[in-house]
């Protein structure tokens, strides 16, 4: 545990997701990803020099069959509050409208209500399950299927509610919180949901999996790519920006070659992660089930 927290707090602190008084709500799923953080976040309040406080809430699709209690017991545990929302989205997606393509109405709806349920709570910061994988296959999926480079933030602020989104497991892999889960035998809750595995995020998964047998290095690469270039969804700023758009002009010329280095060193780190990911089984993609 001790590695994956020093991880997250590396990311925490390279984007400076939580600030000392920071009241922040996990979106616990039931999911390995969502569990994973909730136990990291709990457990990293002792070792950093600033208090937070945590609480963590589940918006109930209203699908049938999911058991939250051994969810509710983890919190207990942890000592984080808890509380379940319940909802109709499940029906209205799949029953009532029916949807042809449900995933991105889906994730909208969870968000609203998750938004919502946090602010009813007093809280303004929410935390989020996306990991390496989630964020190299987001890439991707804008590329490919809607012909735009970009992915979601390291840090983002929704100013009509008023939410700040982080996302600290950004420098751990798949294959790390699998395993994390696994070992730490966290209550991972079955998902019913009709679309699972059979999603666009899943058609990628299998893409990079293929791809990373000729190319190991595809997703460090990748990952590295989105640090590196001035886009504001890879949390970079002005300066940075500006540093690495005078990197990619001195690589070209075969000059300043400390300055490349130090532009990538962030990369690196991922990189160190995705190589001990893969020595722990990170190979094997696990399908994706659309949740955090």
């Amino acid at each position: 545990m001790q590695r994956m927290m020093g991880l997250v707090r590396r990311c925490i602190e390279d984007y400076r997701m939580i600030e000392p008084g920071d009241r922040i709500a996990v979106g616990v799923s039931g999911g390995k990803d969502s569990l994973t953080l909730l136990t990291l976040l709990a457990a990293l309040r002792e070792y950093v020099p600033y208090s937070y406080d945590l609480t963590a809430i589940t918006i109930d699709m209203g699908l049938g069959g999911m058991d939250f209690s051994p969810v509710a017991r983890l919190c207990e545990r942890l000592g984080v509050p808890y509380s379940r929302v319940e909802t109709e989205i499940g029906p209205i997606i799949f029953e009532h409208r029916k949807e042809n393509n449900p995933c991105s109405l889906c994730a909208k709806m969870r968000r609203g209500a998750l938004n919502q349920a946090l602010l009813e709570q007093g809280y303004s910061k929410v935390a989020l399950g996306h990991h390496y994988d989630d964020a190299v296959e987001t890439f991707l999926m804008s590329l490919l299927f809607e012909g735009r480079i970009g992915c979601f933030e390291p840090v983002t602020y929704l100013d009509r509610t008023g939410v700040t989104q982080i996302r600290p497991m950004l420098y751990l892999t798949e294959g790390m919180v699998r395993t994390f889960a696994a070992e730490h035998d966290l209550p991972v809750v079955h998902n019913p949901c009709p679309a699972d595995k059979h999603t666009k995020r899943q058609e990628i998964k299998e893409l990079v999996a293929v791809l990373s047998k000729t190319y190991p290095d595809l997703k460090a690469r990748v990952f590295g790519a989105m640090q590196r270039l001035p886009l504001p969804q890879c949390g970079l700023d002005q300066t940075e920006a500006h540093a690495a758009l005078l990197v990619a002009h001195d690589h070209q010329r075969g000059s300043q070659k400390q300055l490349h280095q130090h532009d990538g060193c962030k990369a690196g780190q991922a990189e160190k992660a995705d190589d001990a990911g893969r020595g722990r089984g990170d190979g094997n993609i696990e399908p994706g089930q659309g949740r955090e």
